[in-house]
């Protein structure tokens, strides 16, 4: 089963009532504050302008191979879901999968939430005509597709024989009895393929939209040990050895600074539970922003560590940093690694520890 977290700051018990939200349907490229392709950290800090409205959320990741499925951030009182790619972090899909708790605001119109049915009516209307929807016979599902956009509708069990797999004959505007379907799930997605995302295996489509030309997210960063750091978009080699005036003029002014703690491991006695924690002379230079932690030497101020990080759900430092997307490789590999061509003799965010022993101690 997937693993759980919650955010720690609460200021209501969840399942307590709470007026329906509503917020903007851009179709294709997200919902309210949330945009297709923002990394998970920039989810996080929305989530965080905004606490008395997002003050349940729930986060969700597959703890035994947490890049094998989705990272979730969902919404319970809200009734949707954010789903991002594991290995990128960036957010390729938004599920509502609750219509009734969440109203949906396209251009002036609203639609959802406790007091506007999501009917196929209401939809229809709203959003036009399209070509004939996907109707899913085990699920008992048809589903509605616009660009970037879908809806689906349960379709009742004596109603069923008036549809076949795949496409329909017509539109369920509405039954025999005079009812419509209300939606059971909406999802936004990327638009730029023609890929049709809905329920089921059909969620599996959606994509994360491309970055933009020259984005820094996600960039190469190639590891040579014992040698330095090559970022392959903006083309800056940091030997180690290097001052703080070298990472300023390439990399930028840091996100932080701050002082090596050292822990003083003593005996200890009764009066003195716990070890001493201490500062040292050598400090780091934080850059949140790329996943990279610089340690510098406090005496000779040369770079003597890299830390790199790779925003593993479940650690400590989870949405501390953006991950950084490393390719470390042997000092004795000749040449130079090719951003994109990772041979399997490289470690990289996504080498499991079984490989990486293997890879250290032959």
């Amino acid at each position: 089963m997937p693993s759980q977290g919650t955010v720690p700051v609460r200021r209501r018990c969840e399942g307590t009532a709470m007026g329906a939200i509503t917020l903007d349907l851009r179709p294709g490229l997200g919902v309210g504050p949330f945009t297709l392709g923002m990394p998970i950290s920039d989810a996080f800090a929305q989530i965080e302008r905004q606490p008395n409205i997002y003050d349940v959320v729930h986060v969700k990741y597959f703890d035994e191979e947490p890049l094998k499925l989705d990272f979730v951030i969902s919404f319970p009182d809200h009734g949707f879901h954010l789903r991002f790619d594991p290995w990128s972090q960036r957010l390729r899909l938004v599920e509502i999968y609750d219509v009734k708790r969440l109203q949906l605001r396209y251009a002036t119109a609203l639609i959802g939430g406790p007091s506007t049915l999501a009917t196929f009516a209401a939809v229809y209307a709203l959003f036009g005509p399209t070509f004939p929807g996907i109707y899913d016979k085990e699920r008992g599902i048809y589903t509605l597709f616009y660009p970037g956009l879908s809806f689906a509708f349960p379709i009742p069990s004596q109603y069923t024989n008036l549809f076949t797999n795949g496409e329909v004959a017509d539109l369920p505007l509405e039954f025999p009895d005079g009812t419509t379907p209300v939606t059971c799930q909406v999802c936004i997605y990327d638009s730029s393929t023609d890929s049709k995302v809905g329920v089921g295996s059909l969620m599996d489509k959606a994509v994360v939209p491309a970055l933009p030309a020259g984005s820094l997210y996600m960039e190469e960063v190639h590891a040579k040990l014992g040698e330095e750091l090559w970022f392959t978009i903006g083309g800056q080699h940091i030997p180690f050895g290097a001052s703080p005036q070298d990472v300023w003029t390439d990399l930028g002014r840091p996100c932080g600074i701050h002082q090596k703690q050292v822990d003083q491991m003593v005996i200890h006695s009764a009066s003195e539970p716990r070890p001493r924690t201490t500062l040292c002379g050598d400090y780091f230079y934080n850059y949140f922003s790329r996943g990279i932690d610089i340690l510098f030497d406090g005496q000779t101020h040369k770079i003597k560590k890299f830390v790199l990080h790779t925003n593993f759900p479940g650690h400590s430092d989870f949405n501390s940093y953006k991950k950084c997307n490393f390719v470390i490789y042997d000092a004795e590999a000749e040449g130079t690694v090719q951003p994109g061509n990772v041979s399997k003799n490289c470690i990289t965010p996504s080498t499991k520890w079984e490989q990486v022993k293997v890879w250290c101690f032959t």
